[in-house]
C-alpha cells in the first residue's frame, strides 16, 4: 500500500470544496461497487494470518506489487513466526531489499515474530490493543488484519481513502483518523466488511491522483466533485 501522504493544505482544500453525499447517495455508491465486485480481496498475497500481517507491515511506502514480488520466495520458507525468527534479520533483508525501508522493516518483522511467539502463542491477535503492541504495527495495519482475517468492520485509511473519501463526498476530515471515524459513522453497516477494499481499488485504478478516469467512473453521476457546488 503506497503511503504518499497528502499535505495538510491539500486535504483542507478538498474538505472545503467537496460536499457530503446523502445517505441514499452513499447507499447507491456502494450498491454500484458491490454489483461490480461482490467479494473484493486484498491485492497483497498471503497464505495465513501471519503472512498477511507481515505483508501489510512490509507494504508501508511501497506498492502491493513490490511486496508480492519480495514475499513470493520469502513465504515459501518463512510462513510462521518460528520460521521467520530462525531465518534471522540478515537473511530476511536479502529477500526484501527491493522494497523501501527494508532494514527497519526487517528489524520490526523479526521483533514482531518474537513477540508473537512469547506473548501470543504464535497466533495473530484478534483485537486492536494487542495488535498495536507488536513492533511495526500501527492503527492502519491493525485495521487491515482485523478486517481481512477476522471480518471486523474496520476502516483502514491509506493515501487512497484519505484522498478520495472527501472528494467523492463520503466522509469529512483532514487526518486518517478523522476520515476513518467519518466513514465508519456514515457508511451503512451492511457495506462495512468490504468498504475499504472497494474504495482502495477505486482510488488505485479509477479515481487516481493524477489524471483520474472520470469518464470510466461508475459513480461519476453521484460524486460530490461533479456537483454544482464543487
Amino acid at each position: 500500500m503506497l503511503e504518499l501522504w497528502l499535505t495538510k493544505n491539500q486535504v483542507e482544500i478538498m474538505s472545503k470544496f467537496f460536499s457530503l453525499l446523502s445517505e441514499s447517495q452513499i447507499i447507491e455508491v456502494f450498491d454500484i461497487f458491490k454489483k461490480a465486485n461482490p467479494e473484493p480481496k486484498s491485492e497483497l498475497n498471503y497464505t495465513n494470518p501471519y503472512t498477511l500481517l507481515v505483508a501489510v507491515a512490509l507494504s508501508a511506502q511501497t506498492t502491493d506489487k513490490s511486496v508480492n514480488k519480495a514475499t513470493e520466495s520469502l513465504f515459501k520458507i518463512a510462513d510462521t513466526p518460528e520460521k521467520m525468527v530462525a531465518l534471522g534479520e540478515e537473511k530476511l533483508i536479502s529477500y526484501i531489499k527491493s522494497i523501501g525501508l527494508y532494514k527497519n522493516k526487517a528489524k520490526h518483522v523479526i521483533e514482531m515474530s518474537k513477540m508473537l511467539i512469547s506473548d501470543f502463542g504464535s497466533k495473530v491477535p484478534d483485537n486492536r490493543e494487542d495488535l498495536e503492541k507488536l513492533p511495526g504495527v500501527g492503527r492502519k495495519t491493525a485495521n487491515v488484519v482485523l478486517n481481512v482475517i477476522f471480518n471486523k468492520p474496520t476502516m483502514p485509511v491509506d493515501t487512497h481513502l484519505l484522498r478520495i473519501s472527501p472528494k467523492i463526498g463520503l466522509a469529512e476530515g483532514k487526518t486518517p483518523l478523522e476520515v476513518e471515524k467519518s466513514l465508519l459513522k456514515r457508511i451503512p453497516p451492511q457495506y462495512l466488511e468490504h468498504a475499504h477494499h472497494w474504495l482502495i481499488l477505486h482510488g488505485r485504478y479509477i479515481c487516481t491522483a493524477r489524471n483520474p478516469k472520470c469518464e470510466e467512473c461508475p459513480i461519476n453521476h453521484i460524486c460530490a466533485k461533479n456537483s454544482p457546488l464543487a
